[in-house]
């Protein structure tokens, strides 16, 4: 085949097949975006979690409240909870 049969061949294809693949394409793209952002973010957070208790400590003592066990603990219970719930 020369080039401008093969040329010939491409345009000979119906419009619907090129709609078809573009559409195949969008999609693919989208997926292959969405799980590499998730898996992205999933690594992100697991190397830099959002807040640990000595974080929460230090927070606490710069505004002017002695932290106790028990406060850090419940502190970073009910965080936890809204994390899981939004």
């Amino acid at each position: 085949m020369t080039s401008s049969e093969e040329e010939h061949a491409l345009a000979n294809i119906a419009p619907w097949i090129w709609i078809l693949i573009i559409i195949v394409v969008a999609i693919a793209s989208a997926l292959a975006g969405f799980f590499g952002a998730r898996k992205y973010m999933q690594n992100y957070l697991k190397d830099n979690p959002p807040i640990n208790e000595d974080q929460l400590r230090a927070m606490m003592l710069q505004m002017g409240q002695k932290p106790s066990q028990r406060k850090l603990h419940q502190m970073m219970t009910a965080m936890k909870q809204n994390a899981h719930e939004k």
